[in-house]
């Protein structure tokens, strides 16, 4: 396939709506004139990538309606449609999906161009602040791969409950929640979200034989969480 495929259904589309349309004007893909209407231009890629991105924002600059137009199959599109379409929001960029076939192909408008006014989530907001107020330290490498774990305050309450059970013994909840000054240490081992923790007898906690196998994982980290909580006794 070539980008040009692409033109053909594309002007079809266009003149259906009563615009003028040109191929290759002034480094535009496409131009579509309607009257004394703004004009439109179509930047055409086989894919959608940074390239066309920074196309389509330079061309921001002959008229506020700017397309980009990709083959309907598209992957990064298909694929990662919401992602997609609010970038292009962000941006004040449209977005066609073309069908290549010179005959039946059709057109499908998945965004238009417009002014971008994203919706402010206030609660969204405050957990990012909270968590930011309740983690001990900077205990993560920003860009720091999932795949261990990242270490949230949570994470970092669950370890001083750990570490404390683990040179404690079993223990009572509420004699935990004491000795770390942790008021949430009795919900954390209930729920036990990472499987650290058993409860011996009611009321009764001590670490899994899976805490013990993970709670090492962490290293001095785990170490450094109660030392700079000065949860040690």
């Amino acid at each position: 396939m070539k980008e040009s495929d692409l033109y053909i259904p594309l002007k079809r589309f266009l003149e259906s709506q009563n615009y003028e349309v040109k191929g290759e004007v002034q480094n535009c893909d496409v131009l579509a004139v309607r009257g004394e209407e703004i004009p439109v231009v179509v930047e055409l890629k086989l894919s959608f990538n940074l390239t066309v991105l920074l196309q389509a924002v330079e061309r921001l600059s002959l008229t506020p309606i700017v397309y980009i137009g990709v083959p309907r199959d598209t992957p990064i599109v298909t694929r990662k449609e919401k992602q997609a379409t609010r970038l292009l929001r962000m941006l004040g960029l449209g977005l066609l999906l073309i069908d290549p076939d010179p005959v039946r192909g059709k057109v499908n408008v998945l965004v238009d161009p417009g002014e971008y006014k994203p919706r402010k989530s206030k609660i969204r907001r405050q957990r990012l602040l909270g968590e930011f107020s309740k983690r001990v330290g900077d205990p993560n490498l920003g860009g720091t791969e999932m795949r261990r774990g990242i270490m949230t305050a949570y994470r970092q309450q669950a370890i001083a409950i750990g570490l404390f059970l683990q040179k404690n013994g079993p223990t009572k909840a509420s004699r935990v929640a004491r000795s770390i000054g942790d008021p949430k240490a009795r919900n954390i081992m209930y729920r036990d979200v990472y499987g650290w923790f058993e409860r011996e007898s009611p009321g009764i906690y001590k670490v899994s034989p899976r805490g013990d196998r993970e709670l090492p994982y962490w290293g001095d980290e785990g170490e450094g969480v109660l030392e700079r909580k000065s949860l040690i006794t």
